[in-house]
């Protein structure tokens, strides 16, 4: 079985994945990233639980952009049906299209990592690198929040089934059981987070010098090295996207044609045109490649 990599490898993949789609800003890549998560979910064994906790993200927020930038896109000038102030156009339902896949793949990516990795490895990791104590705990509340709002829901709904509570099939029925667990359920996080907090203040949470940890995370020169190449190569591509932007959309060359110094003419300069979305399906590959890894372990 292969050894788990470092927590940090696999979030900087996953960071230089998410930064690289949103500056290819294009469609093909957002899919290809999409695609690529699920199938790595489906190796990692995870698939289901991805699939689910995503969709409950993105499907509300597709059908919000259907219905602002498909019905009302004030850019859209194809109109292949109206109602009234309302126009369904080709360029609304492909700035929708555009704009859906790309937080797919970002949430895709974000679920695969927050199944695969193990946060007290990566609190391990932040800490020894001194990383300041409360970035690690945000990061793993942030990771850890759903899980626990979940324990405690099932929790509250035991308690409340125990006591007499029958929750239909009907919509209505859970509606109703939905508002009388919420009370519960918000007070019982928030007694949790009161509990947590006296928990930190007594491990020492806030005082300043060197820590300990008794989780040791393996790390290694090709792993660090890895990290090096993904984050330049997420800056690459931000800075290329900036360029083009700065050029117009388009870069077919940078011309230094008819520009002399001293009496000497210098032939035309030209800035090759680089492929972005080659850039990111590279990244991405490598970025598979290694949260393959970190799951297998």
């Amino acid at each position: 079985m292969a050894a788990r990599l470092n927590p940090l490898t696999t979030l900087t993949a996953a960071g230089a994945v998410l930064v690289i789609t949103t500056a290819a800003a294009s469609w093909a890549v957002s899919l290809t990233v999409a695609a690529g998560a699920v199938l790595l979910s489906a190796v990692a064994g995870t698939v289901r639980r991805v699939l689910l906790a995503a969709a409950a993200i993105v499907v509300p927020f597709w059908l919000s952009l259907l219905l602002i930038h498909g019905l009302f896109f004030p850019e859209g000038r194809t109109v292949l049906a109206s109602w009234g102030p309302a126009r369904i156009t080709a360029e609304g339902l492909t700035f929708a299209l555009e704009m859906g896949l790309r937080t797919a793949a970002f949430v895709l990516v974000l679920m695969v990592f927050s199944f695969s990795v193990r946060v007290p490895e990566l609190v391990a990791a932040l800490a020894a690198r001194r990383v300041p104590p409360q970035v690690g705990y945000v990061l793993a509340s942030t990771l850890l929040l759903a899980p626990l709002v979940a324990a405690r829901l099932e929790k509250v709904r035991q308690a409340q089934e125990s006591r007499g509570l029958v929750v239909g099939r009907g919509l209505g029925s859970r509606a109703a059981a939905i508002r009388l667990q919420m009370v519960p359920l918000v007070l019982g996080l928030v007694h949790d987070a009161g509990i947590r907090a006296q928990s930190l203040d007594a491990r020492g949470f806030r005082s300043a010098g060197p820590r300990t940890s008794y989780t040791q995370v393996r790390d290694s020169a090709a792993q660090a090295a890895f990290r090096i190449v993904a984050v330049l190569l997420a800056l690459a591509a931000v800075g290329w996207r900036i360029v083009e932007s700065l050029s117009g959309g388009s870069l077919p060359g940078l011309s230094a044609s008819g520009l002399s110094l001293s009496g000497l003419s210098l032939p035309s300069l030209s800035l090759p045109s680089l492929s972005l979305s080659g850039v990111s399906l590279s990244v991405w590959s490598l970025s598979v490649l290694s949260l393959a890894i970190g799951g297998a372990g």
